[in-house]
């Protein structure tokens, strides 16, 4: 019987070794794989059970503007309604302040398991990212959309005596450059970058006289110290009524039944405005179960195509653009994208 050299003696146990080795390493990688699947099940069948037994506690709505505005208005209507559909009671908690960066915070703060709803607007998504220094939230990292609620139609207004159209309008700031008071927010807000951008549409100019809040800008308005404005028609509905201030042209997708005679920026070419529309929508805190982002939204959507809540769309100019999740979050991206070129051109 020949004799085996022992190096390859050697070579052969070597072999077997490694062999044995890799099946062991690829049964180990089966079981690791095996394992990570089953992990995987465990927390997906978690999450749908969670996603069932939702909501079981109050739940927080956070809205970062004051008591008694529209949108306040809106927030505590929409409230009573998901609290009817839910079971549990949806209060509202007021963050007022400091251009939404509040409500923003208080938002990114809190925990993320569907027991927090956060009403956001473009400055809380697109324009504090942009203008404010160390913000205390990312809105792409802190945030998942839920839904957009509506949009805020705005209205160019001139007082009672001040000109009956747009084109007459043109015509007088045409004339006067820089003689027409403009109301606005103050320096590197929307409604100042709108004034700038209207004179330099009709090659004109207009005299920024800042406010506060759409109440002076309205006040202004009825005591003639103003010329014209854009803001918000739903501060103003009395005033309209009774043909105290004029509304010129509306920021509105179409014409509103109340205000059939009034043309849409579109018609009028004031949709060249680079920036987007005033809105407010719903997000929660990043890390909330996809089940429950999915429930919240179905049970806002119907609250939001429900005819009450389109009737008070309408009654307080507001225009009403509930969708998909991911329709929303296409809009904060492309909204994003608008308010960087105002932001660079007129606030800066």
């Amino acid at each position: 019987m020949p004799l085996v050299p022992a190096q390859a003696g050697t070579q052969k146990l070597d072999s077997r070794f490694r062999g044995n080795e890799r099946k062991k390493r690829g049964e180990g990688n089966t079981v690791k794989r095996l394992l990570f699947t089953l992990l995987a099940a465990c927390a997906i069948a978690t999450s749908a059970v969670r996603a069932q037994a939702y909501p079981d506690r109050p739940i927080k709505m956070i809205v970062p503007i004051s008591v008694g505005s529209v949108t306040d208005v809106a927030a505590r209507l929409t409230a009573a309604e998901l609290q009817a559909r839910l079971g549990q009671p949806v209060v509202v908690v007021n963050k007022p302040g400091a251009a939404m960066v509040l409500g923003g915070s208080e938002c990114a703060k809190s925990p993320a398991d569907g027991y927090t709803l956060c009403l956001v607007s473009p400055d809380t998504m697109s324009f504090n990212p942009l203008t404010v220094p160390n913000l205390p939230y990312n809105p792409d990292k802190d945030f998942v959309p839920v839904i957009d609620m509506y949009h805020v139609m705005e209205g160019v207004m001139v007082p009672e005596a001040g000109p009956d159209t747009l084109d007459a309008l043109r015509a007088k700031a045409a004339a006067a450059p820089g003689k027409l008071n403009y109301g606005t927010l103050g320096e590197k807000t929307t409604t100042d970058a709108f004034r700038q951008w209207l004179g330099e549409f009709w090659h004109t100019s207009f005299t920024a006289i800042p406010y506060k809040g759409g109440s002076e800008i309205t006040g202004a308005l009825l005591g003639d110290t103003i010329d014209v404005a854009k803001i918000g028609v739903g501060n103003m509905t009395s005033q309209l009524q009774a043909g105290k201030i004029k509304i010129l042209a509306l920021n509105a997708s179409k014409r509103s039944p109340e205000l059939p005679n009034v043309p849409t920026f579109k018609e009028t070419g004031l949709d060249g405005f680079p920036g987007g529309p005033i809105y407010w929508g719903v997000v929660v805190p990043a890390g909330t179960p996809a089940p429950v982002v999915a429930k919240l939204h179905d049970e806002l959507l119907a609250i939001l195509q429900s005819r009450k809540f389109l009737d008070f769309a309408a009654n307080n100019y507001l225009d009403p653009a509930a969708g998909s999740t991911g329709a929303f979050a296409a809009f904060l991206k492309q909204d994003r994208a608008d308010a960087k070129v105002v932001v660079d051109k007129y606030m800066k």
